[in-house]
């Protein structure tokens, strides 16, 4: 009888822990590819549970419609882009949505061209099709990497596409190049057979943009309520992406539990590049993951500021705040 009653106490225990985990629903940038595997990995690895967080994964559509989806409440939590929270912030005051975390210190912000469509560097765009999704961060940033670049817009033919269409288009050779995150372009193109010594990834940042990219983002009233639960699951995203890349084959396992129909050598690849490129920074490798630096920050609203006519005065304070980040960020090795 003892040993009957230890046991059912010990259920009512573990029920009642179970039911003590804070569930949060977490909005994507795009669809169940490499990039996202860190998160999965979190979920796979107890690291949302240890902070007790049960964490649901939706994927997006494009970095820039994440935004609604936290400021309307929607979602409480998501990632996207921070240029475009500047500007949704600028043309909606007040509205509660902001950055914690850095996740994209260098931007993956990229025009992916064909070498045997006469598209190598910036200025070959002149006189040629650009494909461009309107939803697109990439696209998003083309005035800002064109003013830097001397691009004369003018002579750019561009043809908004679709997000499903816009590599088979350069595939197929009906554009020269399209806009994107060079991670998916790049890999998806060799999917398509395009031989990799024919794909041109001309990433913005390596052309004068002192750009931020993706970031993780809060609804504000929510995150005002719920701070702990905010920092419980940054930590546990920092552990996500310090495990994939330790180890980047066991995050593909994580991605195609959720994704079946995954190549996994091709997420593998598209994964590495985001590390390589995007979030191992020399920044972040002295600094820590997820903080931004303030004088970049100033420089980057100035860029802006450059293609955007800003109807309030930008206050970088607005966009983005570390007061959920550990000090010195989080370091990844």
């Amino acid at each position: 009888m003892l040993t009957r009653a230890l046991l059912a106490a010990a259920g009512v225990f573990a029920a009642s822990m179970a039911t003590a985990q804070t569930k949060v629903p977490f909005a994507l940038d795009w669809k169940f590819e490499g990039p996202s595997a860190p998160y999965f990995a979190a979920i796979d690895n107890g690291h949302f549970e240890a902070e007790g967080l049960e964490v649901t994964i939706e994927a997006g559509s494009g970095s820039v419609q994440t935004i609604p989806k936290i400021a309307t409440g929607a979602f409480p939590i998501g990632f996207g882009d921070i240029n475009s929270v500047i500007k949704f912030l600028d043309q909606n005051p007040g509205a509660p949505v902001t950055a914690v975390m850095m996740v994209y210190d260098k931007p993956p912000f990229a025009i992916v061209g064909r070498k045997s469509l006469g598209v190598e560097g910036p200025k070959d765009l002149e006189g040629k099709v650009l494909g461009a999704p309107p939803p697109d961060g990439a696209w998003a940033q083309f005035p800002v990497f064109a003013g830097e670049t001397g691009i004369d817009v003018s002579a750019v033919t561009v043809e908004p596409v679709g997000f499903p269409t816009r590599e088979p288009m350069l595939a197929e050779g009906n554009v020269a190049a399209i806009t994107g995150f060079s991670f998916s372009s790049v890999v998806n193109l060799k999917r398509l057979g395009v031989p990799a010594d024919d794909i041109s990834n001309i990433l913005m940042a390596d052309h004068g943009l002192q750009l931020y990219g993706n970031a993780i983002l809060v609804n504000t009233d929510w995150a005002a309520e719920n701070g702990e639960t905010v920092e419980k699951f940054l930590r546990a995203v920092a552990a996500g992406w310090k495990d994939v890349i330790a180890d980047p084959a066991m995050g593909i396992e994580a991605l195609v539990k959720r994704n079946p129909a995954a190549d996994k050598a091709l997420e593998q690849e598209r994964l590495q590049m985001a590390i390589d490129q995007n979030v191992v920074t020399d920044y972040v490798q002295a600094n820590g993951m997820g903080g931004i630096d303030s004088t970049r920050m100033e420089a980057a609203l100035a860029q802006l500021g450059q293609t955007y006519d800003f109807q309030n005065t930008p206050d970088a304070a607005l966009y983005f705040t570390d007061a959920y980040l550990p000090d010195g960020g989080f370091m990844l090795k």
